[in-house]
């Protein structure tokens, strides 16, 4: 199963979603490491300028390369939740990470975001 997501970063109005490989056991074995050295290397340059929109790109770029598999039609930017998400991943600038689950509230109205959704539970 493809497991659609999308990542959101607070702060940061643009949304990314890629159309396979988002279960939770694949993304966040990427995601975690990744943003540990982003959030390192923020704090060794003391750089925090623009930080929601440093990480989308950056995301973008690395998750891209993770699931693209020489099909980049695979990930998107845009403003809009796709109904066919099926996890989300809440970013927040203080480090934390959340994920979420999609819900019919979420699918019958995508727009809802997070409100559409629980929270997944690791287990």
């Amino acid at each position: 199963m493809p497991h659609p997501y999308h990542l959101i970063v607070e702060g940061n109005p643009a949304l990314v979603y890629a159309t396979r490989g988002g279960s939770p056991e694949k993304i966040l074995p990427i995601l975690t490491p990744f943003l540990e050295k982003f959030w390192r290397e923020r704090e060794t340059f003391g750089e925090y300028a623009d930080t929601p929109e440093c990480l989308v790109a950056q995301l973008t770029v690395r998750f891209g390369f993770e699931t693209a598999e020489d099909d980049f039609s695979n990930i998107r930017v845009g403003v809009r939740y796709n109904p066919g998400a099926q996890y989300l991943y809440w970013i927040g600038l203080n480090k934390d990470v959340q994920v979420w689950v999609a819900e019919e509230a979420y699918r019958q109205d995508p727009e809802l975001g997070l409100g559409g959704c629980r929270q997944w539970v690791s287990g």
